[in-house]
């Protein structure tokens, strides 16, 4: 027994134990990198202690830090989330050898399923269905070029250690020696950097197969039960982007048999805890092992959602010495629940990660929502850990329901000061393959090379305009910009990305405000604005929106689209001979994060030379002609304001 709990993670995950041990009377302890010291789960738990920098190696993946932290606050029991220390058997080992507590797996079960190739040895050698392959320990380049032969292609080449998609390369033809090399030496080399550890496996690759997993219990007596699979298909480069529970087409009797198969693993290894099998299954419904999490899974409450248990409890009860709580025949599932992970990413440009202070984010509540987080109210997500924002659960009656509600929330969700997946998300789910659903671990990478991310356009300028005047009119006293009697033209001049967007605007007090750009026109009426939550009126129609504002920039999300603005109207006009002769001077205030020349570097024609950041948007200026730095105006990490010089460009000789 244990009346203290420590926490061995951070975000969402670390809040998630905290709400649960707490309900059951558990005193909770966090811990925190520098870079967490104001985060949630601080707040949230009884006591908290620092652990080290901020770069995991210095923090959460340390084992030292993690048990003496459990010394001194008492902690009999470490709760590990996932990932950082979760699955890593000498953390569990050395839990034990200081008398702590490990809410997971012994080592021993860890080391026999946490390694791909030994669980799937393990899991032949019991019945249950595996794919043709080689998970051997001979590991020279030869011996894996004759299985790989032998397995025939298509072929998948997997980190035995690890996962998250790394280590992993997919090969077409085994004939081609030379290909096939490059691929094994290139996943040995990703999964060594990633895993400390280079073994592969290989795999026959099944074509229009579905990733589904069974979530597995057990406990100190031989107890063993699941409580059904989720499907994980809709995947890029091998990550998840969507969860869901049950998994479509699986039927009661599929079910009981992919249960079955999960069960008897655990049994075999004596497995205590939470744990998740995971299968390919293919499109005659057939299944075969691929590797077990011996961990909590991220996406868990779309089980939670549909069997009503908390997994948590689960854990905690069985760390105490208690026994599974339900037996296999007492299990129910109802109705449909559909997770979606929303990070600060750039979805269409490489899913880049993007780090730094949000100015406001929030996720609707409604109808079979639920929030997972462990955000505050203004943030800063830190360049060292995942960068999820939030993890959004929709439950309906059916998949239907659950879909829509989802769409709903993520479509009514908004992060002002990182760029975000929201839109990827919301195309994806709307996509035919989802909707259908026709689901495989290759659709989301066959369907989203087409999708387009929405750019703003007039109209979202001509928002954005709207509201920076009124929020400078309030600024110097209620509409003390404009003129009491006339109207008043004013031209605005927005950056928005790599668009720039001209505008005039009249106003007449007590009358909407006339935005006219290019040949369009709207009439926009602002009725409410709060300094974040806006509604206006636009040529008749009710719009609501979020903005957040700093000196001339800000972010703007209307009608869809979330993106940040730049107000160059005050900057000076840009010089005729600016481009022509190689004049690069800044148009807005901000920082000159990078400076990519120095004096005598020869550069071409729009080579990329420095980048400006206001309200966290990257603006990346390129060469205007071909030829070599002069002068360099500013350092980088200078705060800039419009009209300075920063680099001058002579032209190549004719």
């Amino acid at each position: 027994m244990f009346d203290t709990l420590l926490i061995a993670n951070r975000g969402e995950i670390a809040c998630r134990v905290i709400r649960t041990a707490r309900a059951m009377g558990l005193r909770t302890v966090a811990v925190y990198s520098d870079a967490d010291r104001d985060a949630r789960h601080v707040h949230l738990a009884d006591t908290a202690l620092r652990i080290g920098t901020g770069p995991a190696r210095d923090s959460y993946l340390s084992i030292e830090r993690i048990i003496d932290a459990c010394k001194r606050s008492g902690a009999g029991a470490v709760h590990p989330g996932y990932g950082f220390l979760s699955e890593n058997a000498d953390f569990a080992r050395a839990c034990r050898e200081a008398g702590i507590v490990f809410v997971g797996p012994s080592p021993e079960a860890i080391d026999a399923l946490g390694h791909k190739a030994a669980a799937k040895q393990r899991a032949e050698s019991i019945g249950v269905p595996c794919l043709p392959g080689y998970a051997g320990k001979a590991q020279d380049n030869d011996t894996l070029i004759g299985q790989a032969k032998r397995i025939g292609a298509p072929l998948m080449i997997k980190a035995s250690a690890g996962g998250g998609g790394r280590g992993m390369r997919r090969c077409d033809d085994v004939a081609d020696v030379a290909p096939l090399e490059q691929l094994i030496e290139s996943a040995r080399a990703e999964a060594l950097a990633s895993f400390g550890n280079g073994d592969l496996l290989l795999e026959r690759l099944v074509e229009e197969a579905r990733h589904v997993e069974v979530q597995v219990f057990g406990d100190t007596y031989g107890g063993a039960v699941h409580l059904g699979e989720r499907d994980c298909s809709t995947q890029r480069r091998n990550q998840k982007i969507l969860e869901e529970a049950p998994a479509p087409g699986v039927s009661d009797a599929l079910r009981a048999r992919m249960g079955e198969a999960a069960v008897k693993l655990v049994r075999e290894v004596g497995y205590v805890g939470a744990g998740t099998v995971e299968f390919l299954l293919t499109p005659d419904h057939e299944f075969h092992f691929l590797e077990m999490n011996t961990r909590l899974q991220v996406e868990h409450p779309v089980t939670e959602a549909i069997t009503g248990l908390d997994l948590v409890e689960w854990q905690l009860r069985i760390a105490r010495g208690e026994r599974i709580p339900l037996q296999q025949a007492d299990i129910r599932w109802c109705g449909h629940a559909i997770e979606a992970r929303l990070c600060a990413e750039d979805a269409f440009n490489g899913f880049a990660p993007q780090a730094g202070a949000v100015a406001h984010w929030s996720v609707p509540e409604g109808e079979g929502i639920r929030i997972d987080h462990g955000m505050v109210a203004q943030p800063t997500i830190p360049p060292y850990y995942d960068s999820m924002v939030a993890k959004v659960i929709a439950y309906g009656a059916d998949r239907e329901q659950a879909r829509g509600r989802l769409l709903r929330a993520l479509a009514g969700s908004s992060v002002l000061g990182l760029v975000t997946n929201r839109e990827y998300l919301l195309q994806a789910l709307a996509a035919p393959a989802f909707a259908t659903p026709k689901l495989a671990t290759r659709w989301l990478g066959e369907a989203s090379p087409s999708w387009q991310p929405r750019l703003p356009d007039g109209r979202w300028a001509a928002l954005a305009a709207v509201i920076r005047l009124h929020r400078l009119a309030q600024g110097f006293g209620p509409f003390a910009l404009w003129s009491s009697a006339g109207v008043r033209d004013t031209p605005v001049r927005l950056a928005v990305g790599e668009q720039s967007f001209d505008l005039r605007l009249a106003y007449r007090r007590g009358e909407p405000t006339e935005v006219r750009i290019g040949d369009g026109a709207f009439a926009i009426e602002l009725q409410h604005d709060d300094g974040l939550n806006v509604e206006l009126i636009v040529d008749g129609l009710h719009l609501r929106a979020r903005c957040a504002m700093q000196g001339e920039a800000g972010w703007l999300d209307a009608e869809g689209c979330c993106a940040a603005w730049a107000d160059l109207s005050q900057a000076p006009p840009e010089r005729e001979d600016e481009g022509s002769h190689g004049l690069i001077s800044s148009r807005m205030h901000g920082a000159l994060v990078k400076l990519n020349v120095e004096v005598g570097q020869r550069v071409a024609k729009g080579e990329f030379v420095l980048a400006i950041e206001a309200m966290k948007m990257e603006h990346r200026i390129e060469a205007p002609i071909a030829g070599t730095v002069v002068e360099v105006g500013a350092t980088a990490g200078t705060q800039v304001a419009p009209g300075r010089l920063l680099v001058r460009i002579e032209a190549d000789p004719a």
